[in-house]
């Protein structure tokens, strides 16, 4: 017989619904009956693309006798962590008080009034790696309840004291200035791995914020940057990590090498990678990096869109109850499929019979094409199309086997973030930047959040199967914000621009702490033990960071003075800790980097479809300007236009561009080379 999560919509919860565990979704239900029968909650949150939540889930939520145990100790609720990033924030940040580190399954128990007192995250069913039996951790856990009720009060109370100091602001308030920027720079350049890319030991994680970051101290003239930036960008396209054959990046590499992944992949990281690269190539033109970026969002358009346009959140790591099965290979299945291009293919991934992942062969390049040229007697050309034939014959061998799990549930923010990269992409690789497939899916994601994520004009955080969640956190706006901006810069559909004016205005009525910067909670939300505002960029950038740079952008395009000003109170309580702590906060430094400029706004008066706007727009695109904004329109503006092209008139009848810096705008001009030398 199913449990209470049987009405979810989650794919997460729902794939626990059929535990002998009595589980519960997080709310009053649950709650309520915590309060009533004077039991400690056991709560566990997770996400569907966990590989060791669904361990657990196997061999202690499948388990009868651990089930009973849990049914008759405790009210045991479940929480898909992406679907409520509220919970997962203050939960987490309890258990890595407690324990010091932390991570998913999150396994934690609370008093009835939701103070946590005991944390963990894996328990195995008997005692092995170290850590104690989930069995016992609950019989522990109920006597100490039974026999010790005031100890255990007292440490939810110390802990949950220490959860709200945690979320009021530094009263230490810094104006970041160019000089911290570039201290922040050298210190990311100080912990740097020259010798395999990226930053820390396994599991190493991919930072694409981090590198943003060092692209924009480039363009500032901080040339160090740069070769760091680029070094660990190529380090992870060579595979492993990447994807080589269907495009597309796991969560992260298990090792220092980025050779082996934990498998599953995440719309965030690809939508933030895949945005990066598009930026790196803008730079140096690497043709690796352009393959990248297409070949990623060519596997987000094929397996984790929505036939309405929204993007899916995630696919599992495992297939076939085994980690890693759908992109791992044998040197037997390859000859196979590759017959006498076998040699050259070997050569270029040094494939050997003993493979280099437990028997098997997690694909990574080690040759480049120069080297493989020089050794097979082929040209450069030739060398890139016979491995981009031997990865289409391995794709559609791929394309026979059991597919990973998808889950299936679009979520606003991280849709929001592959909005932002499609936009652009859509503009950046060509030609016609309204005429492409990249510019399809951006426009038919953000019809489906400004529909089906946003019913009755409330913005939703989560929606699946036709139904959209309650709740909604400040991330969702923040990352929807920018990616309309985007998608605007695009096409100018003043719809879109208008739509992030609206919904900037909504953030701040529901989210602004009346002593600076958001809550990550609406003040309308589901109380909770304290109300979460998390400073630090994760996994995805922190929804302050990403408000933040909402403002600044939108500021900088309407002329609204108070979105300045909210930004740069945020931006003052965090420069401190985001100098000393650079990987920590690196969107945060971007937003930085952006409000100390110089930013230019550029005001296009003029139809887009004629030649003159065109090549303005070519020229504005041509190269990588991240602290350069653009709006363009017909004349006269239609109202909702953005203010910077209010009181503008067009030259002698012809397409002219007005740019401005810095409180001063330029003479306005009608060609294309005239923009050149002013932007």
């Amino acid at each position: 017989m199913p449990n209470h999560l049987i009405r979810s919509t989650s794919p997460y919860l729902l794939q626990h619904a059929h535990n002998p565990v009595d589980w519960y979704p997080w709310g009053e239900e649950a709650l309520r009956r915590a309060q009533a029968e004077d039991k400690p909650i056991f709560l566990s949150i997770g996400y569907a693309a966990c590989h060791w939540c669904h361990v657990m889930a196997h061999e202690s939520f499948e388990d009868h006798q651990t089930a009973e145990l849990m049914n008759t100790y405790f009210v045991n609720i479940k929480v898909d962590r992406e679907e409520r990033p509220d919970i997962d924030s203050i939960y987490m940040s309890a258990t890595v008080a407690m324990n010091g580190s932390g991570g998913w399954p999150t396994s934690i128990f609370l008093t009835p009034d939701l103070q946590p007192f005991f944390a963990g995250t894996y328990f195995p069913p008997t005692r092995r790696y170290n850590l104690p039996a989930f069995r016992e951790i609950l019989e522990a856990v109920h006597a100490a309840w039974q026999n010790e009720r005031g100890k255990v009060l007292e440490s939810g109370q110390r802990i949950t004291s220490l959860l709200q100091a945690h979320t009021n602001l530094s009263r230490y308030e810094l104006s970041p200035l160019e000089e911290h920027l570039q201290e922040a720079g050298q210190s990311l350049l100080a912990g740097y791995d020259w010798g395999y890319g990226g930053w820390g030991t396994a599991p190493k994680f991919p930072q694409p914020m981090s590198i943003e970051f060092l692209l924009r101290r480039h363009v500032a003239g901080d040339h160090d940057t740069l070769k760091a930036a680029m070094h660990a960008l190529s380090a992870m396209a060579r595979g492993g990590m990447y994807d080589v054959i269907g495009g597309g990046f796991a969560r992260y590499s298990t090792d220092t090498f980025w050779r082996v992944p934990h498998f599953e992949k995440m719309l965030y990281d690809n939508a933030l990678l895949a945005r990066t690269y598009l930026h790196a190539w803008q730079i140096n033109a690497h043709p690796a990096y352009r393959h990248v970026v297409e070949q990623t969002l060519a596997f987000i358009s094929r397996e984790m869109t929505h036939p309405d346009g929204g993007f899916y959140s995630s696919l599992d790591a495992d297939s076939e109850g085994e980690e890693g099965k759908y992109y791992v290979w044998t040197a037997s299945e390859i000859k196979g499929c590759l017959k006498e291009d076998y040699d050259f293919y070997q050569a270029a991934f040094s494939l050997s019979e003993r493979g280099n992942w437990e028997g098997k062969t997690v694909l990574q390049r080690t040759l480049d094409d120069a080297t493989l040229s020089a050794r097979f007697g082929l040209g450069l050309e030739a060398v890139s199309e016979k491995l981009a034939d031997c990865n289409a014959r391995l794709f559609a061998a791929r394309q026979d086997r059991a597919r990973p799990g998808t889950d299936d549930k679009v979520l606003t923010a991280w849709n929001g973030l592959m909005l932002a990269t499609l936009a652009e992409a859509a503009r950046v690789l060509h030609v016609d930047a309204c005429s492409n497939s990249h510019y399809e899916m951006a426009t038919r994601s953000a019809g489906f959040l400004l529909t089906h994520l946003r019913p009755d004009s409330s913005l939703r955080r989560s929606w699946r199967e036709g139904k959209a969640s309650g709740e909604v956190f400040l991330e969702d706006f923040g990352a929807l914000i920018l990616g309309l901006v985007e998608l605007y810069q695009t096409d100018f559909d003043s719809r879109w621009f208008a739509a992030a004016v609206e919904l900037a205005d909504e953030m701040i009525a529901r989210f602004q702490d009346p002593a600076g910067g958001f809550f990550d909670t609406p003040s309308d939300g589901t109380p909770l033990v304290i109300r979460p505002r998390d400073m630090q960029d994760n996994a995805i950038p922190s929804g302050n960071a990403l408000a933040c740079e909402a403002l600044l952008v939108l500021s900088a395009m309407t002329e609204r003075s108070d979105f300045r000003d909210r930004a740069e109170h945020s931006l003052k309580s965090i420069a401190d800790a985001a100098v000393r702590h650079p990987g920590a906060f690196a969107r945060w430094l971007s937003a930085a980097d952006f409000a100390l400029g110089p930013v230019k706004q550029v005001a296009l008066l003029g139809e887009i479809q004629t030649e003159g706007t065109r090549e303005m727009l070519r020229t504005i695109r041509s190269a990588y300007r991240p602290n350069l904004l653009v709006a363009l329109s017909s004349f006269p503006p239609p109202p909702e236009a953005p203010g910077l092209l209010a009181n503008r008139k067009q030259l002698e009848g012809k397409s002219t561009a007005f740019v401005c810096e810095g409180f001063v705008c330029k003479r306005p001009v009608t060609s294309a080379p005239e923009l050149e030398k002013l932007v």
